[in-house]
C-alpha cells in the first residue's frame, strides 16, 4: 500500500524589485517630454498666483512700501464692503448673466438656422463666427468708434437716413453706458454659443426625429420633447465657458468706456486699484476672488464636459 502525499503548493514568487525598474523608467520616459509644459505652466501660472494670495493679506500700498504689515483678511472684508468694490462686484454680475442669457438665446436661435439645409450655408456659417475670432481690442474699438460715435457712427447714420434732419442723435455710449458694453460683448460671444449648440443639435440621431414626425408631432413639440433634452448639457456648457471669459472681460470695459458711467466691473476695479491707486494687498485681495469665481464656474463646466464625453463613449 503506497502512501500518496498530496502535491505542496508553491508560493508565487513576488516580483523583483528589478522588475518593478523597467516599468517605472518606462513611465518616467513617457511622462518626460511632458515636464517642460508642467514647469512652465506652474512658473507662468501658479507663482504669480501663490504670490498674489500671500500679498493679499498684507496692507500693502506701492507709496510706502516701509509701512507694509500683515493685514489678515482685512483686505477681503473691504472688497466685500467697501461700496465702490461692492458695485462693481454687482456689476461684474450684472454684465455677465445678460451677456450670457442673451448670447446664448441669441445663439440658439442661431443654430437652429445653421442646422438647416439651405443655399450658401457654409459662408453664412462663417460670416457667423467671425465675430468670435476678432481680438477683443479691436471688436471693442469697432463699437466704439465705427457704430456708437455720435458724430459718423453707423447708428446714428441709420437714424438719420430713416428720419431726416429732425432725427434723433444720441449719444450711445453716455446714455446708455452698460448697455453698450453688454452689446459689445454679446456680439462677440453669441457665436461661441452657436457653435456649441449646432455641435449638440448635430449630434442628433436623425431617426428618432423622423419617427417622432411620422407620429404625428409638429416643430414645436420635437424642439420641447425631444432638442431641448438633448442639448441641455451643451446649453450648461455654453452658459458656464460662457460665463468664464466675461467674467474676466477688461477689454471690453476699459476700451468703450474706461470703466466710467458705472460700468466698472470687477477686473477694471482690480487695474484701477493696482495701477492708478498703488493698493497693491486690496488689489491682489479683489483678484484672488475673481479667481476663486473662475475655478468653481471651471469645476462644473469640466463635470458637464466631462459627462458629455461619457455620453458620446456610452453611444
Amino acid at each position: 500500500m503506497t502512501v500518496t502525499t498530496p502535491p505542496t503548493r508553491v508560493a508565487a514568487a513576488s516580483p523583483r524589485p528589478a522588475a518593478r525598474r523597467p516599468n517605472r523608467m518606462r513611465a518616467w520616459a513617457t511622462r518626460a517630454p511632458l515636464l517642460p509644459a508642467l514647469i512652465f505652466m506652474i512658473v507662468v501660472t501658479q507663482l504669480p498666483f501663490v504670490a498674489t494670495l500671500v500679498i493679499s493679506f498684507f496692507d500693502w500700498n506701492a507709496l510706502y512700501p516701509d509701512d507694509r504689515h500683515f493685514a489678515g483678511f482685512a483686505n477681503y472684508a473691504e472688497v466685500l464692503s467697501t461700496p465702490d468694490l461692492r458695485r462693481s462686484v454687482w456689476t461684474t454680475v450684472l454684465l455677465t448673466a445678460t451677456v450670457v442669457l442673451v448670447s446664448l438665446v441669441l445663439g440658439l436661435l442661431l443654430a437652429l438656422l445653421l442646422d438647416r439645409r439651405f443655399r450658401g450655408r457654409a459662408a453664412v456659417r462663417t460670416m457667423l463666427i467671425a465675430p468670435f475670432l476678432l481680438v477683443p481690442i479691436a471688436a471693442a474699438l469697432l463699437w466704439k468708434h465705427v457704430l456708437f460715435n455720435p458724430e459718423y457712427g453707423l447708428f446714428n447714420g441709420i437714424l438719420h437716413w430713416i428720419g431726416g434732419d429732425g432725427a434723433a442723435q444720441p449719444d450711445w455710449i453716455s446714455e446708455m453706458p452698460l448697455m453698450a458694453v453688454e452689446a459689445s460683448l454679446i456680439w462677440q460671444w453669441t457665436p461661441f454659443m452657436t457653435l456649441i449648440l449646432l455641435a449638440g443639435l448635430q449630434s442628433r440621431d436623425p431617426q428618432l426625429i423622423e419617427a417622432a414626425r411620422v407620429d404625428g408631432a409638429n416643430d414645436w413639440q420635437v424642439f420641447v420633447h425631444m432638442t431641448l433634452p438633448h442639448i441641455r448639457r451643451y446649453i450648461e456648457l455654453s452658459v458656464l465657458l460662457g460665463s468664464i471669459y466675461i467674467v474676466q472681460n477688461f477689454d471690453a470695459v476699459y476700451t468703450i468706456t474706461s470703466g466710467g458711467l458705472g460700468t466698472a466691473n470687477l477686473p477694471y476695479t482690480i487695474y484701477q486699484t493696482f495701477y492708478q491707486a498703488h493698493e497693491n494687498g486690496l488689489a491682489s485681495a479683489a483678484g484672488v476672488i475673481v479667481v476663486i469665481g473662475s475655478i468653481i464656474l471651471a469645476t462644473f463646466a469640466l463635470r458637464v464636459v466631462s459627462s458629455l464625453f461619457r455620453a458620446e463613449v456610452s453611444r
